[in-house]
């Protein structure tokens, strides 16, 4: 019987250290987890009292894992509210937050709105009193580190665009100018809100643009392939959406509230993911030109009736929608009739050049311009032009009374509101 103790007790001496093994690691491992957000700068070490449960705190869906309920500790989920109705004569603060290079012209700011306030980020100058911490990602670098920077002490509205002032995603309704978008912007939409992108059209971005799950590559949507990854770096709790889409191209506003539903230590997260991600500047920056909106709205999908963006945020009331639509369909007509106008145009041009660079034989087989056409398109599009301004000017002149913004937004209006 001694002999068999003896043979059985180092068997045993080796169970015993294989369990306080792994009784030492998982409680380590526990530690560590708990004390992860302190190390990595993103909030307090969870305490004792902060144990995680196996029951959702939601109440809904599947049991939280320890895991989950940890993340969630010290990076919670926001909660996004529309703005309380200020007063008639409330005056907002606003920030005008634009990134540059030393190159870029920004004088049109001074000039065109002087009474701006403005934090305006040179990106490639490490010198300037303003940069980010590294040129990379394009405006994404600067938007968040205003945000990091200030967010303890935010205006009321802040106001993010680039630095040029003419631009094809500027909308044309608003003559495709910044400083006409940032002058008619309504705050108090932007603050009733939370979020407001500062294009209204569609196109592009919208109603489905960004598919995260498409792994073949897109020449025109080079970053599709990546974002799958990005996202799932970024938003680790959420899943990866079938369709990200928003108006184009990385300009909008927001309150000082929306800014602060999420916590400081994610703005510093999402601004880390950009310093040290492998992808390149170009497509760094483009993979967030359509996830701002998830950010600051928690939805994948962001597009607001046109109609009402115009109106309510810009004062350019058509209406409603069927009007707007109306004006849409007439300015389609004037530019498919300056596109043939073009066309007869081009057709005489190239005879021309024909002939003069003694390609005879050639210039007698191209299409010849009908006689007279010229002239009946001019007329044609001088009409359509004068109705599209006409519409056009009323739709401003519209947008001055308060209630005809509320009433084409859908939202109550009474006597003595403002906008």
């Amino acid at each position: 019987m001694m002999a068999l103790q003896k043979r059985f007790l180092p068997l045993l001496a080796i169970a015993s250290a294989v369990f306080f093994f792994f009784l030492y690691h998982s409680t380590s491992v526990r530690e560590t987890w708990r004390g992860l957000p302190q190390a990595v700068g993103m909030g307090e070490a969870l305490s004792d009292q902060q144990k995680p449960t196996t029951e959702n705190p939601d109440g809904e869906g599947t049991p939280k894992s320890e895991e989950e309920t940890n993340y969630a500790n010290w990076n919670p989920r926001p909660v996004f509210k529309e703005g309380d109705q200020k007063p008639s004569d409330y005056n907002f603060t606003s920030i005008l937050v634009v990134p540059r290079t030393k190159e870029e012209d920004v004088n049109w700011i001074k000039e065109e709105l002087p009474d701006q306030q403005t934090a305006i980020y040179v990106a490639d100058d490490p010198s300037a009193p303003l940069h980010p911490p590294k040129n990379k990602g394009h405006e994404v670098m600067i938007y968040l580190s205003w945000i990091i920077e200030n967010y303890d002490d935010l205006p009321d509205v802040a106001i993010f665009m680039h630095a040029h002032r003419w631009s094809w995603h500027n909308d044309d309704i608003l003559d495709n100018d910044a400083a006409m978008m940032i002058r008619r912007l309504s705050l108090n939409r932007v603050w009733r809100d939370g979020y407001m992108n500062m294009r209204c059209s569609w196109d592009p971005g919208c109603p489905d643009w960004m598919h995260p799950g498409e792994v073949e590559e897109d020449m025109f949507k080079q970053e599709q392939s990546l974002l799958a990854k990005s996202w799932s770096e970024l938003f680790p709790l959420d899943e990866v959406p079938s369709v990200l889409a928003q108006p184009c191209c990385a300009q909008f506003a927001l309150s000082s509230e929306r800014i602060q539903a999420r916590p400081l230590s994610s703005y510093v997260w999402y601004r880390d993911w950009l310093l040290h991600t492998p992808l390149s500047d170009y497509i760094s920056g483009r993979i967030w030109e359509y996830v701002w909106q998830f950010v600051f709205t928690g939805n994948n999908i962001f597009c607001p009736k046109v109609h009402t963006c115009f109106c309510d945020g810009f004062g350019v009331c058509f209406g409603g929608e069927d009007q707007f639509n109306e004006f849409i369909s007439v300015r389609q007509q004037m530019r498919d009739k300056e596109g043939e106008l073009r066309e007869w145009e081009d057709k005489g041009k190239a005879i021309e050049e024909a002939k003069e660079e003694g390609r005879f034989e050639e210039a007698q087989q191209l299409d010849v311009p009908e006689p007279g056409k010229d002239k009946e398109l001019k007329e044609q599009i001088e009409t359509l032009r004068d109705d599209v301004n006409k519409r056009k000017g009323a739709a401003f002149e519209r947008g001055m009374n308060p209630a005809n913004r509320a009433m084409e937004a859908g939202r109550q209006w009474h006597e003595g509101d403002g906008y």
